[in-house]
């Protein structure tokens, strides 16, 4: 567990986090460099879930060696899917983090939700219903391994 004291906020707590697969870890497939470091290093502390339609086929072997728990969701309402998911994780206690339109509902029910601008883009609404915005998916989980990132972010 992450626990996050900010000023002029409650105490954020966090148990779980929620990653969304294209255009958040990976671009056309691909697992973005560094993620894979990351995200050994937080499932020490963390539960880490991948929820993803898996567009190209390829979360079974980009997640065959990493601490993850996979969710490979069916076709239609994927934003309702993925909300569902993080309340049932408790929501109070999950970081989330995406950039597309079937992501928004997940970001606004997290404790913390990121949203990525990274090579394909933002669903504009998606970017309006995050605590934080992250240009590169590192940034975003460097959040939780340098707490003071976040912190100086997110403090009144």
């Amino acid at each position: 567990m992450f626990r996050f004291d900010i000023p002029g906020r409650p105490p954020l707590e966090i148990i779980h986090l929620v990653l969304d697969l294209n255009g958040t870890l990976c671009v056309d497939g691909d697992l973005l460099p560094g993620v894979a470091e990351r995200i050994r290093d937080l499932a020490q502390e963390l539960y880490v879930h991948v929820v993803t339609a898996d567009t190209h086929g390829t979360a079974a072997r980009l997640f065959s060696d990493l601490p993850v728990q996979l969710v490979v969701l069916p076709e239609g309402d994927q934003d309702k899917a993925k909300r569902d998911f993080v309340r049932d994780l408790g929501a109070s206690n999950v970081a989330a983090m995406g950039n597309g339109c079937n992501d928004r509902l997940m970001l606004a029910e997290a404790a913390l939700g990121v949203a990525l601008l990274q090579t394909e883009g933002a669903f504009a609404t998606t970017l309006l219903t995050a605590d934080v915005v992250c240009r590169e998916i590192t940034d975003a989980l460097d959040l939780l391994l340098l707490p003071r990132r976040l912190l100086a972010t997110l403090r009144r």
